[in-house]
């Protein structure tokens, strides 16, 4: 009989944002969102055209583990180090380290739709066969 071997656990999300969160990074990203010349697929989730959004709040509150978010230059090092400068992204942290579960193109395919977001976490999860705590 072999040993079974337990999926990695999730200690939380954690979603990195294309854009600087300086208030000279913020107002740049704003502006260019407005003139098309900025896009974040991950801020089309998670925020309007100011603030977070409710239904993103209200969902963030409903996962089985924190959702953290980070800008591209306030983000910790171990995530930094694994999306190798990919952004927007949302990794998941794990008992065994930091784990990609969608990059930009997955991001993009959400639509700015919460619910679609969530889906694909949660399909990354199952593929990547972790575990909800």
């Amino acid at each position: 009989m072999t040993p079974s071997v337990e999926a990695e656990k999730i200690i939380r999300l954690i979603g990195v944002y294309d854009a600087d969160g300086t208030v000279r990074g913020e107002l740049w990203y704003w502006v260019g969102a407005r003139l098309g010349r900025a896009h974040c697929a991950l801020c089309d989730i998670t925020h309007g055209s100011v603030r977070e959004r409710t239904d993103w709040k209200q969902c963030r509150a409903a996962l089985p583990v924190l959702f953290d978010t980070y800008h591209r230059n306030d983000q910790p090092d171990p995530v930094r180090t694994a999306i190798d400068g990919q952004v927007p992204v949302v990794v998941a942290e794990t008992t065994a380290g930091i784990v990609m579960l969608l990059g930009p193109a997955e991001l993009d395919r959400c639509d700015g739709q919460v619910q679609r977001l969530t889906e694909a976490i949660e399909r990354a999860v199952n593929d990547h066969g972790l575990r909800w705590p």
